[in-house]
């Protein structure tokens, strides 16, 4: 028989983050996670990649912009507001910008620690955040 907290998992924190909050609502190993993400107002994320990690997204409320390259090597830039999705295969160069505060649930491949900052790239400063990870420091759970 299954457990009750199987079937109605509680979020967890996945950590400190100085732009806002990131739970992790549902882990279903080696299948996917599901997190529920609020940034706060002028706060963005690395402009990064993913070696493996697959995401997708759906803008609960707020109005973000979506910094991104098509793989030419040129940042563009999307405006998202409340209901609009986005989706990041594994090697896709994104930052998430909130312009007011935002509330975000994410569906992505269950890899944690996985990124690569490419700010220098671009020629941008990179400022605080978590640093770039290598192939063989991502966890798979």
């Amino acid at each position: 028989m299954k457990k009750t907290s199987k079937i109605f998992p509680k979020p967890k924190s996945v950590g400190k983050r100085n732009w806002g909050k990131e739970d992790l609502l549902v882990l279903i190993p080696n299948t996917l996670t599901l997190k529920k993400i609020k940034i706060k107002k002028g706060n963005k994320g690395g402009l990064q990649y993913h070696h493996y990690k697959n995401e997708c997204g759906y803008l609960i409320s707020g109005k973000l912009r979506i910094n991104f390259d098509l793989g030419n090597g040129k940042l563009r830039k999307k405006i998202l507001k409340k209901g609009d999705v986005f989706h990041f295969s594994p090697g896709t160069i994104h930052q998430e910008h909130a312009l007011t505060d935002c509330v975000i649930i994410e569906a992505s491949s269950p890899h944690f620690n996985d990124r690569v900052r490419v700010e220098k790239k671009y020629g941008l400063k990179v400022i605080g955040g978590l640093k770039s990870t290598k192939p063989n420091e991502v966890i798979k759970k």
